[in-house]
């Protein structure tokens, strides 16, 4: 009885220790994936800064140029360029939207090139709904930039005009404000491209001379 007793236990622990031995000795090249980076990320996108030097920003205004700079009108890299006719604020996701819809509308032409002018580095925050004031600014929500108007975002090369304009046509619907296509050797735009009326410097008629004559007696 005491051998058969005695018997049991060994297998027991054998049994116990191969267990041990194989919890222990699997291979280490499988690695966990955490649960975080599975999950889905709100407005996420492929572009944003490596580091900044602020968590979270102000909200800012959109810049209007009002002097003489005619600094990011013209085409400078690429052949032919997206231009938008009104100041705003473009997020990542909207800017990785374009991006993406572009090279994959040039990818089967030969040496064709997309160039991106601008690029999303400000930390845009929210909160909730019906959420009270104070308690402190809310969290990090996605990533954006300020393009002032007249300003090119997107320039691409090595294709004909007709398939560049179509590319910039469907990459329209990705942006909430107006664009337009310009040509490398267009005349840049100075400041915000506002022309003021010209005065008519030519001389009264006579039914303005005599209504003057009547005004003034």
């Amino acid at each position: 009885m005491f051998s058969t007793i005695k018997r049991s236990a060994l297998n027991t622990l054998n049994t116990t220790s191969g267990i041990i031995a194989n919890i222990f000795h699997q291979p280490m090249n499988k690695t966990l994936t955490p649960a975080a980076l599975i999950q889905p990320v709100r407005f996420a996108s492929n572009f944003s800064p490596k580091r900044t030097k602020y968590r979270k920003a102000q909200k800012g205004k959109i810049p209007i140029p009002i002097g003489g700079s005619t600094k990011g009108t013209t085409v400078e890299f690429g052949d032919f360029g997206l231009r938008i006719k009104e100041g705003a604020r473009l997020t990542g996701r909207q800017l990785t939207a374009v991006h993406n819809l572009l090279r994959r509308k040039i990818k089967p032409i030969k040496g064709s090139k997309v160039w991106m002018r601008v690029f999303p580095d400000i930390p845009v925050s929210s909160k909730g709904n019906e959420v009270r004031m104070g308690k402190g600014k809310g969290a990090f929500e996605y990533w954006a930039c300020r393009v002032p108007i007249n300003r090119i975002i997107f320039e691409i090369a090595g294709m004909r005009k007709e398939i560049a304009k179509e590319a910039f046509r469907l990459a329209s619907y990705k942006l909430p404000v107006k664009v337009e296509m310009v040509e490398r050797g267009i005349k840049p735009i100075v400041g915000a491209g506002y022309v003021p009326p010209v005065k008519s410097t030519a001389a009264p008629t006579t039914n303005e001379a005599t209504a003057s004559i009547t005004t003034t007696s």
